[in-house]
């Protein structure tokens, strides 16, 4: 089933080429069925590239879904251009008056900072309290992860001697969960922070449940018992070649963040090897299914 989102925005053409089934805004309000109603928190400095990379995965799922993109209105993203984030993004503050089916907040390039010095951590937290009478499930990314399990559970991350960059092992450790239905026992995902959460710390909190973990890279996915928060340390989204960007950008910088697991032979000079799409597309597609589909009222004034 599609994604439907507005006809103009680069990641139509992008998927449509890809073959991901992409539905016009025209089509779809002749359909006579509710879409998932899902709101993306993009706060990465190159949107579009997040936006497409997420729309991608959602788009794969057998769902019609609504996409509605959100900026911070504390922040000024310099990396996108304003009339992309004028014509397709809207801030927290105008959506809260509505109710959502999904939340997914991303990553973003301030974890080096503590929380409370983020200068959109105030809006954050408002969202976050809006997303817990108005949002069934909510999707934390990285550092957005990090900064649920702070503001909800009060597990604070710490910074890492160097930067865990590459595509990691991990161990299913709950296999029966909805949200690990089909993954392998041992799956690999990428990941891409300086700082990192305990498992310890997080075990310590009886509402939490650890999905997900590697030896190397430590907790993956966490989730509330009640399947309405879940929170992926690592970066499923990401293509190919996004480590391989950012280790040359960090390069530039002479930084010698080298994605480990990731080019074939440890040559930069090799095309990566993309082992990680089996295991991105199901988690989203559980998320969306057995997650939100299953779960959210009909009526979303009943949640």
């Amino acid at each position: 089933m599609p994604i439907k989102i507005p006809d103009a925005l680069p990641a139509s053409r992008i998927l449509e080429s890809e073959n991901i089934f992409v539905m016009s805004e025209d089509r779809a309000a002749h359909q006579d069925i509710r879409p998932l109603r899902i709101a993306i928190l993009n706060l990465m400095p190159n949107k579009i590239e997040t936006e497409t990379q997420l729309l991608r995965l959602l788009g794969n799922t057998p769902l019609q879904i609504e996409i509605d993109l959100l900026q911070t209105a504390s922040h000024h993203a310099r990396n996108t251009s304003p009339e992309h984030l004028l014509a397709f993004y809207k801030t927290p503050g105008e959506v809260m008056d509505q109710r959502f089916d999904g939340l997914i907040v991303t990553g973003a390039p301030v974890e080096t900072m503590p929380f409370e010095q983020v200068d959109y951590w105030q809006e954050l937290c408002e969202v976050f309290d809006w997303a817990e009478e108005n949002v069934y499930s909510t999707l934390f990314i990285c550092w957005g992860a990090q900064a649920g399990l702070y503001y909800h559970y009060g597990v604070d991350k710490h910074l890492l001697p160097a930067k865990m960059t590459g595509v990691f092992a991990h161990r299913n450790l709950l296999p029966e969960h909805p949200l690990m239905r089909g993954f392998n026992d041992v799956y690999p995902a990428p990941h891409s922070r300086y700082t990192a959460v305990d498992e310890s710390a997080v075990r310590a909190v009886n509402e939490l449940d650890i999905l997900g973990a590697s030896e190397e890279a430590g907790l993956h996915i966490v989730a509330d018992r009640a399947c309405r928060k879940f929170f992926v340390m690592g970066h499923s989204e990401y293509d190919r070649d996004t480590l391989k960007k950012e280790y040359e950008r960090d390069a530039k910088r002479g930084l010698n963040n080298f994605p480990l697991h990731y080019f074939p032979d440890d040559d930069p000079a090799k095309t990566p090897v993309m082992t990680w799409r089996s295991h991105a597309n199901l988690l989203y597609a559980n998320w969306v299914n057995h997650i939100v589909y299953q779960h959210t009222p009909f009526d979303l004034s009943k949640l």
